[in-house]
């Protein structure tokens, strides 16, 4: 393989990550948040911002959505959306990891982690939200039991008969494998190139590069949701035409990063408490950033009850959250699309 074959495909790995831009606030405004009563100390979970103080405070019981970033993401870049369940009343916490570990570790680290949230509190539901890779991390988390892919022996955790419901959210997931690391997933050239393709994947991405290829022990068996998650909403983006940034008319960073046919996977789609929603977004648009709030995040998320309804006395309010969150500018051409989301798979959850 060619030096410059190769340069283009470590390229389009690092393109393929992509995250929120936002501005980095130390503390969230609490809105009707219950008062915490619990201070918790869970290694990988705390606050969604970019705090040096991790604790969680919490209001012990009642539910709390737990927040998993993209590549390139933090605790920080998720405060949007944490902001957004804050002003309706509901806790939150973000997970953090390693953005180029294995997913399969981050997801038993993820796992522990809600484990341990679930152990010191009485909370009755946990909601994991997702959004890219963390979708894939989510969901993964969520499985029972997870089976890790590459002879991985470590003691995994059970889910206790006294946990919480779980719902989990995914949006904007690779689960059919990142097409720019397609050629990662093509083994028999390994020795054609005298293990430099591995190598050269292993710089591009770190050692998750042997999860996010279509040929991975990890997409090709995603494995079967625990009977505690009791709905998985699966948010499929169309970002074709999508900009996430545009100058003197024409688009100069395009927000199409993972194609419908990357997030489609018949054994993730199809799974018995699955619905599958598509939505006309750009894969950031969707989770909102600098340029624009995520409106439409917003509607499917109520639409489907895991985000509470905005009380028409307080939508004025709830409006002016957003632009001063978001720092909502001028539309960008060709990111609002207006197309309503559309429910595509879906079958009913309990």
């Amino acid at each position: 393989m060619k030096r410059t074959a190769l340069l283009s495909m470590l390229l389009g790995l690092l393109a393929g990550c992509a995250g929120p831009e936002l501005a980095i606030l130390s503390d969230l405004e609490p809105g009707r948040l219950p008062p915490p009563d619990t201070v918790l100390e869970i290694r990988q979970l705390g606050p969604c911002t970019d705090s040096p103080d991790r604790r969680l405070r919490l209001d012990a019981s009642q539910p709390v959505t737990v927040l998993v970033h993209g590549c390139y993401g933090s605790s920080g870049q998720f405060r949007g959306l944490a902001q957004v369940l804050a002003f309706h009343g509901q806790q939150t916490a973000c997970f953090t990891y390693d953005d180029r570990a294995r997913l399969i570790d981050s997801a038993i680290e993820l796992r522990r982690a809600i484990g341990q949230l679930a152990d010191q509190s009485t909370v009755q539901q946990i909601t994991l939200i997702g959004h890219s890779q963390g979708a894939l991390i989510a969901r993964k988390s969520m499985t029972e039991p997870i089976r890790p892919d590459a002879g991985d022996i470590r003691d995994i955790p059970d889910v206790p008969a006294s946990a919480p419901d779980w719902r989990l959210v995914t949006v904007s997931g690779p689960f059919a494998g990142i097409e720019s690391a397609r050629t990662c997933g093509r083994t028999w050239l390994y020795p054609l190139t005298l293990g430099l393709l591995p190598l050269s994947c292993y710089v591009a991405t770190g050692p998750k590069w042997e999860d996010i290829t279509y040929s991975s022990g990890f997409i090709l068996d995603p494995g079967e949701l625990s009977p505690r998650v009791v709905e998985h909403l699966k948010i499929d983006t169309d970002e074709r035409g999508s900009c996430r940034r545009e100058a003197a008319g024409r688009c100069i960073e395009s927000d199409d990063v993972f194609s419908l046919d990357e997030q489609r996977s018949a054994r993730v789609d199809n799974g018995p408490r699955t619905t599958r929603i598509e939505v006309a977004a750009g894969h950031v648009e969707i989770v909102g950033d600098q340029h624009a709030a995520p409106e439409k995040l917003i509607s499917v998320l109520q639409d489907r009850g895991v985000l509470r309804p905005t009380p028409l006395a307080r939508r004025e309010a709830f409006n002016l959250l957003l632009s001063r969150v978001y720092r909502e500018g001028p539309a960008v051409q060709g990111r609002r699309n207006q197309t309503p989301p559309r429910t595509a798979a879906a079958s009913i959850a309990p």
